[in-house]
């Protein structure tokens, strides 16, 4: 079994509740409000930027040698397509969203994601990053391809598996960093799997309740 894979497994009690999210099954069954969904599409839209921001750190530390095919499976900008096809279906505008402030779960995230590609070995970000097009990835067959208006689109792209060669390269970095470390550094590469699992949890209960900052 490889490291990701341990990881994953010591992930599933995180990974279950978040398939089993009532956000999520409510798109299933066509029942989410929109207001939710519109609100969960501008907080995504600004984490993204934050993602593929922490994915340029982490493959500066890439070997050479595999970068070049690599940085074309792990970018982020795939998802920018869907965000600009379902902002008008929810009656959100870019304008709308690039004004937006991110949420405190949001802020929290990316701020996670951006310490440990800073901050930390290849092996750690990445260990970071890959718990979100993973779960995405598995989103697929969880919430499988819905027939309603909005959710539809979205449903499609991740039923689809347009995220399954990146999930493949994240994994890569993940299990060859994991080969050559130390305990010391498969503990931070598994804490930093762990905290992004939970952020993964955090961000559709956040949406849910459509979080707003304490005044």
């Amino acid at each position: 079994m490889g490291f990701s894979e341990q990881l994953r497994v010591e992930s599933a009690p995180i990974w279950n509740r978040i398939f089993r999210h009532p956000f999520l099954s409510e798109i299933r069954s066509g029942k989410l409000p929109v207001e939710k969904f519109r609100y969960f599409l501008i907080q995504d839209y600004l984490y993204l930027e934050g993602f593929g921001r922490a994915v340029a750190l982490a493959l500066s530390k890439a070997p050479s040698e595999s970068l070049e095919g690599l940085s074309r499976r792990v970018t982020t900008p795939m998802e920018r397509p869907l965000h600009r096809k379902l902002m008008p279906l929810a009656g959100v505008s870019l304008e709308e969203a690039a004004r937006a402030k991110p949420s405190p779960t949001c802020l929290a995230y990316v701020n996670h994601l951006l310490r440990c590609a800073t901050e930390g070995s290849l092996g750690v970000a990445a260990s970071a990053l890959l718990p979100c097009p993973w779960t995405y990835h598995l989103l697929g067959e969880h919430v499988g391809r819905v027939e309603y208006p909005v959710y539809g689109p979205w449903s499609e792209i991740y039923a689809g598996g347009f995220l399954e060669e990146s999930v493949k390269a994240w994994r890569g970095f993940v299990d060859g960093s994991a080969e050559e470390a130390s305990e010391e550094e498969l503990e931070a590469m598994r804490r930093a799997f762990m905290v992004s699992s939970r952020y993964e949890y955090m961000f559709w209960d956040m949406a849910y309740g459509m979080e707003e900052w304490a005044t």
